[in-house]
């Protein structure tokens, strides 16, 4: 049994959320979630930002939370290729189990770290963004690096989406729900069949 050190979507949560930082690594289990109230484009928005596991353990638990994301933050480790290159059997997951027009972002975390320790330089990341057609930051929860633009974006994506849909912005609980993935775990392998999960 392998261990797998998180790409560091908690920590971008608690940053956002909670305007802190903590360098203890603590394992997600099963799905946490913050709330955060925002002004965005002159009114109040409330966020409901959930955190799944990327255990492969809870899988059965986190795919579920995709049905009803508004918004998936696709987010990997810039030092750790590993997580970058399960990027694309995430994005195969999430077109199984979200709806077809849920809003993405992909991130690429611990953006402070030292040039020498990186493994996966942006232009990769912005190369795989292109090719989805999602928008691309890198980020560090450690320096506090585009981590309000990240949700912010998002945010402003999920609310034109449904302005232009003429659909009402408020999920249950009176929020956007926005999730998180965790391509440093290996994603699930795909059904055998359409009406098979995970």
């Amino acid at each position: 049994m392998s261990f797998l050190i998180g790409v560091g979507k908690s920590c971008l949560l608690l940053r956002f959320s909670d305007g802190s930082f903590t360098t203890s690594f603590i394992t997600t289990i099963g799905i946490d979630f913050k709330i955060r109230t925002i002004e965005l484009d002159g009114k109040r928005i409330k966020l409901q930002i959930w955190d799944t596991a990327g255990q492969e353990r809870f899988r059965t638990i986190t795919t579920a939370y995709y049905r009803g994301a508004m918004g998936i933050l696709l987010v990997y480790d810039v030092t750790d290729e590993s997580s970058f290159n399960n990027i694309r059997n995430w994005i195969r997951n999430i077109e199984q189990h979200a709806s077809d027009n849920v809003n993405k972002i992909l991130v690429g975390n611990k953006a402070d770290m030292d040039e020498s320790k990186r493994a996966v330089p942006t232009s990769k990341g912005q190369a795989l963004a292109d090719e989805y057609g999602i928008k691309f930051f890198e980020t560090s929860a450690k320096t506090n690096l585009n981590v309000e633009e990240v949700f912010f974006s998002i945010a402003r994506d999920i609310k034109q989406r449904l302005a232009e849909s003429d659909s009402k912005a408020e999920a249950p609980g009176g929020g956007l729900k926005i999730s998180a993935t965790d391509p440093g775990a290996p994603a699930p392998a795909a059904p055998k069949s359409a009406c098979c999960g995970s």
